[in-house]
């Protein structure tokens, strides 16, 4: 990833404005970029509804609103996704000259297609809702499906974390390139896990995964693959959710001889069952970023768990949009997928 020399002279008409679901990143980025976090007036009324005010005037700026969609500390996915689309609203009112809503974490996505009659596509909806809202841009960070930015009529940054996941592995595989391989753990991460492979000088296996189509949280995997005996094996995938997927794929590892298991994921939702399955789970190491807060994970998984920051990718980014310059070059050009 391209270093930047950031200088906050440059963007003096930008508004960093944080919702409520994950400050910290919030305030990491803006520590990043140089500049302070904007006050935003939040309260709500008896009957939950928000209100939402911003402290400073937004006249003519360029206003960044940073929240992933996530639910944390009582608040529900929708109760992030709500108060999103109120801060578009006020921005937008107030006469901001240009709305960037930064969703390091966009739920919903993967309600991506009709997969049965009747369904809808819920990624399309919670995107169409932002530009309704006022929404000029959209910056995103690894999207389960990266074709869901084709909904957005107007620009959407499609950011990865592949560098800095790719650097923490680069330090244990060292030298040891016969000694690891990079596992897919359904078809759907076979193109990235071939991509990490590459980079880190390693083989790739593929391994395969069926669902029940009327419960999905049913999952076949084969009794045991070929290609990882003795080996340590790197699994990949976009989001650790309830861990069904990376907890049958490690158990089939492990069946199969693996020495060693390391679990990768740009975002670590962790919900229902997932921590205590994944602490009891033959994984030896898991690696997420914060796109999402993950405290109560830190506390369950201890020193099992590492958590990587994508506050400077985010900081680089929104210095590049409010200077009118190239997102793309900040990985070079592999921010496609």
């Amino acid at each position: 990833m391209i270093q930047f020399q950031i200088d906050p002279a440059k963007y003096a008409r930008t508004y960093l404005a944080s919702g409520s679901t994950h400050v910290e990143l919030a305030e990491q980025t803006s520590h990043e970029m140089g500049v302070e976090l904007g006050n935003v007036e939040r309260k709500m009324f008896p009957n939950t509804e928000l209100y939402i005010r911003y402290g400073d005037s937004v006249r003519g700026k360029h206003v960044f609103i940073i929240q992933s969609l996530a639910a944390v500390s009582g608040r529900s996915v929708n109760d992030s996704f709500m108060e999103t689309l109120i801060m578009v609203d006020a921005a937008k009112r107030a006469s901001a000259s240009e709305i960037t809503v930064v969703v390091p974490y966009l739920a919903y996505g993967r309600q991506d297609r009709k997969a049965r009659g009747r369904e809808p596509i819920s990624a399309a909806t919670v995107i169409r809702s932002l530009q309704s809202a006022g929404a000029d841009r959209i910056v995103s960070v690894d999207m389960h499906s990266a074709q869901t930015q084709a909904t957005f009529n107007g620009p959407f940054d499609h950011l990865t974390a592949e560098t800095i996941i790719q650097e923490a592995l680069e330090k244990r595989v060292g030298d040891n390139t016969d000694k690891f391989v990079v596992v897919s753990p359904d078809g759907g991460r076979a193109k990235v896990a071939e991509d990490y492979a590459q980079e880190l000088g390693v083989n790739v296996v593929h391994m395969t995964k069926a669902r029940d189509r009327h419960d999905p949280s049913k999952i076949t995997r084969p009794e045991t693959i070929a290609g990882v005996e003795g080996m340590t094996c790197m699994l990949i995938d976009d989001i650790i959710d309830t861990a069904g997927t990376l907890v049958s794929a490690a158990e089939t590892l492990k069946r199969s001889g693996a020495a060693r298991i390391i679990t990768c994921a740009t975002h670590g939702i962790f919900s229902g069952p997932a921590l205590e399955r994944l602490k009891a789970a033959p994984i030896d190491e898991i690696i997420v970023t914060n796109t999402v807060p993950v405290d109560n994970a830190v506390e369950v998984l201890g020193d099992k768990l590492e958590v990587l920051s994508i506050a400077p990718i985010l900081a680089q980014t929104l210095v590049e949009i409010a200077t009118r310059g190239s997102v793309s070059k900040i990985f070079n050009d592999r921010n496609y997928h």
